[in-house]
């Protein structure tokens, strides 16, 4: 089961975690052994509605508001992604930046051109 793996990967703040299976009764379980992990990264997959579901889940299952505050979800950057390398590009693309303390952004702001 996902929770069992996740326990016995034994995070640290090196680990990132990331549940993609769509089904809340596997991801939410790793979930909430994640979240209470020192993994520098948790997410899953999932739409916005989907995400917001999943952490009501995650709330009336006992998780504190600060351990869900650290869950990823949707995953991944904006970049417009359909396929699922592209989705797998913007999720690594936004675990990289959290793992080097990049607030994850869109685009870099364009400095200001005086007139």
């Amino acid at each position: 089961m996902p929770d069992e793996a996740v326990l016995n990967i034994q995070t640290d703040e090196r680990t990132a975690v990331v549940c993609l299976t769509h089904d809340p009764r596997l991801d939410d379980m790793a979930l909430l052994t994640a979240l209470n992990s020192s993994a520098f990264y948790i997410g899953a997959l999932g739409s916005r509605v989907n995400s917001q579901k999943r952490r009501e889940n995650l709330a009336a299952l006992g998780l504190s508001a600060q351990a869900i505050a650290r869950l990823h979800g949707p995953i991944g950057l904006h970049i417009g992604s359909h396929t699922p390398s592209e989705i797998a590009l913007s999720l690594m693309a936004e675990i990289v930046a959290i793992k080097n303390g990049v607030a994850p952004m869109q685009k870099k702001p364009l400095p200001v051109v005086a007139e």
